[in-house]
């Protein structure tokens, strides 16, 4: 077996492992799982493209290892800090590779490509995975969901792009061609380990904004988020009435 044909059977073995990683999460998820609803696709996506990796993360932080006890086992910091990443890496990373698909397909420069890919994966991020799916949690506005999205999301996609982008520049560049052809199952292998590089950038700086409570992390509609925040608590923070200005004194004339 030459190196080529070595090369083949461990890309092959690789996206195996992903999907069979892949539906058993699915399953989990929307079966046994309490997780909220964009938390759980974002699992599902985030597994398709990390496979095994994934798996374990899933497990580790996120599986209920028993009945009712899903908002305890996610509490931990960096628990929450991998939902946050989860959720970046969902939205951003579908961006990328369905731009970079398109890219490839067309044969565009590897410039162009990235320009692309950067301004498609933080569009699909933001105004899909963030404002669109998390409005109701962020006071029932699109508008204003995407303000309040817009700066977190963005420092969250910068640095997993930051590991997602050289990672795809070394190895499409390199002596294997097929790395840059979506009909050729080394794309997709590639694609994976540059998700997973961009996963590990990303994660340090998502456990700062769940800290500092710019993002949130995991949680089902009974506990969301580090600390125990919830979602019918950010419903009446938004709504309730804002006090009325206090009456300024009215200025008095100079002379009398």
């Amino acid at each position: 077996m030459n190196q080529i044909q070595l090369l083949d059977t461990l890309v092959w073995v690789w996206l195996g492992l992903a999907l069979l990683s892949t539906i058993y999460v699915a399953w989990d998820a929307f079966t046994r799982n309490p997780e909220l609803k964009v938390m759980r696709w974002g699992w599902v996506l985030v597994t398709l493209y990390m496979g095994p990796v994934a798996l374990a993360l899933y497990v580790l932080t996120c599986r209920e290892p028993a009945p009712e006890t899903h908002e305890e086992f996610i509490q931990p910091l960096w628990k929450q800090g991998i939902g946050s990443t989860v959720h970046c890496v969902a939205g951003d990373a579908t961006g990328i590779i369905a731009a970079a698909t398109v890219t490839a397909l067309l044969g565009l420069p590897m410039g162009i490509d990235l320009v692309i890919e950067y301004f498609f994966g933080f569009a699909f991020g933001l105004l899909i995975f963030q404002a669109l799916f998390m409005k109701d949690m962020l006071g029932g506005s699109y508008a204003k969901a995407v303000r309040k999205s817009f700066l977190p999301e963005w420092l969250s996609m910068n640095t997993m792009m930051a590991g997602m982008f050289p990672t795809m520049m070394v190895f499409m560049m390199g002596r294997d061609m097929r790395a840059m052809q979506p009909e050729q199952p080394l794309f997709w292998a590639v694609m994976s380990l540059a998700v997973m590089v961009g996963f590990l950038v990303a994660f340090p700086l998502n456990v700062w904004l769940v800290a500092t409570n710019l993002k949130h992390g995991m949680g089902t509609v009974r506990a969301l988020g580090h600390g125990g925040h919830s979602m019918e608590a950010e419903r009446k923070q938004e709504s309730a009435p804002r006090p009325a200005p206090k009456p300024q004194p009215a200025p008095q004339m100079e002379g009398m």
